[in-house]
């Protein structure tokens, strides 16, 4: 029989961590561009509990701060007194017949699929997630009887020779009613080898109630791997990269090589988009169909739409690309730019808080910044919108079908007019009309019989 009581989350978030070398609490150090705990947070919210309870410690306020929301219950440890001590101070605050579902904030990559038979059965006795391992070194082993039921959990340090070579582990996954828990947790002690009182114990406890003790097996062993220092961030950085990238692939985009991509946030793809080596994708990211992107760029907080192609080596960072543009190589699209349906910027190109119109082209070696560009504008090499005074930033308005020619400086405010046609290096100071040809340059003189210095 399959409990209905409602669900409650706890997720042990306190350890220091100290083998992470670091001042940022370990929860908080990012995996695919996002704090380790987050990921643990949304598999909670996406069983639909009843409330999530995180237990903090170390750096706790910190750890608050980056992630508090409304639907979050925060319970300080204020010692770090082992697993058992820590899901007591979360007990008070959760009703007796709730299922209490326990995680860890550093077990970042557990599925919500995994997870849903414990939730079936933790109104029944208890239930925990085991994985079997090669190599079980350090982790605590699943002790069972003749007839294969499970009778504890004996951790690493307290194991004898035989015990050491059990390869079933415990994951740290598990779930009882909060009655269960309190009676449980109420009853260990901190006699072991680290003088912790482990939530493990509930197992030996739950079988001397002839309770029946439950067991789910993943076998991917990403989803209950800890992070404990940084070689386990990098292992599990890698493996949510994949995931990632597989995710991508079966929704209809290629991946020139799936191992060298980086998602740092949420990217979102339509089908036949290509993606080359070496892209990371940061923020929150949308990319049309049909969307090429070339080897090395670097997109965050922006959207592509469908035909769009990104050179190699290019930046976009928060700006908002429409349909069939080109973009690169080497181009920096920043903050606050748009590029209308078929413009193109090119290479060595920046762009800033600027509107570039339909079909209009800045091909390259220019700075185009705070500026509003029109349909079927020619911006040629070298230009520059002078858009700062040494206090404040100034708009340049270009119309409709202008050309400017290459190696100009627009001192903003400016307006250049429709059709209007700037003549190569010029400086622009004020308003050109429409239609015509403005230009400013200094007369040009050679000086015969002029000879070039000479070394000494």
């Amino acid at each position: 029989m399959v409990s209905a009581a409602p669900l409650s989350i706890v997720i042990l978030a306190a350890g220091q961590g100290t083998r992470m070398r670091s001042t940022l609490p370990k929860v908080l150090h990012p995996v695919a561009g996002r704090p380790m705990l987050a990921h643990v947070l949304d598999t909670a919210r996406s069983l639909s509990p009843h409330g999530i309870y995180v237990v903090h410690g170390h750096g706790g306020e910190q750890v608050r701060e980056a992630l508090d929301a409304e639907d979050l219950a925060w319970v300080e440890q204020a010692e770090q007194l082992g697993t058992g001590h820590a899901l007591m101070q979360a007990l008070p605050a959760i009703p007796d017949d709730h299922r209490v579902l326990v995680l860890c904030g550093d077990v970042p990559l557990v599925r919500s699929p995994t997870l849903a038979p414990l939730i079936e059965q933790g109104g029944i006795g208890l239930a925990l997630l085991t994985i079997t391992l090669d190599d079980p070194t350090g982790y605590g082993r699943i002790v069972r009887d003749a007839a294969g039921q499970v009778q504890r959990v004996v951790e690493q340090k307290d194991a004898t020779d035989a015990e050491k070579a059990i390869r079933e582990i415990n994951t740290g996954v598990l779930c009882a009613t909060a009655a269960r828990f309190r009676r449980w947790m109420g009853a260990t002690g901190n006699d072991n080898a680290q003088g912790e009182y482990y939530l493990t114990d509930a197992i030996a406890l739950a079988v001397a109630e002839d309770l029946p003790v439950i067991t789910a097996e993943t076998r991917d062993p990403m989803e209950v791997q800890g992070i404990n220092n940084r070689q386990h961030l990098a292992l599990v950085e890698r493996a949510c990269q994949r995931r990632l990238a597989d995710a991508l692939m079966t929704e209809g985009v290629t991946l020139m090589d799936p191992a060298r991509l980086d998602v740092r946030g949420t990217l979102a793809c339509g089908a036949d988009t290509v993606i080359d080596v070496g892209c990371v994708f940061e923020g929150e990211v949308t990319v049309g169909s049909g969307v090429s992107v070339g080897a090395h760029c670097v997109i965050r907080d922006a959207r592509l739409a469908d035909g769009v192609t990104v050179e190699p080596h290019s930046i976009i960072d928060g700006a908002e690309i429409a349909a069939d543009c080109n973009v690169g190589p080497f181009a920096r699209i920043r903050p606050g730019t748009r590029l209308d349906a078929g413009a193109r910027v090119g290479n060595f190109v920046e762009t800033k808080n600027a509107q570039v119109g339909p079909g209009s082209k800045i091909n390259h070696l220019a700075y185009v910044g705070d500026a509003e560009v029109g349909r079927d504008v020619n911006i040629g090499a070298g230009t520059i919108t002078c858009n700062y005074d040494g206090a404040n930033k100034h708009k340049t308005v270009i119309g409709d079908g202008a050309f400017i020619g290459s190696d100009t400086q627009l001192v903003a405010p400016v307006k250049v007019g429709r059709g209007a046609t700037i003549g190569a290096g010029s400086t622009i100071v004020a308003d050109a009309p429409d239609n015509q040809l403005t230009l400013s340059r200094s007369r040009q003189t050679s000086i015969p019989d002029w000879e070039r210095p000479k070394k000494d």
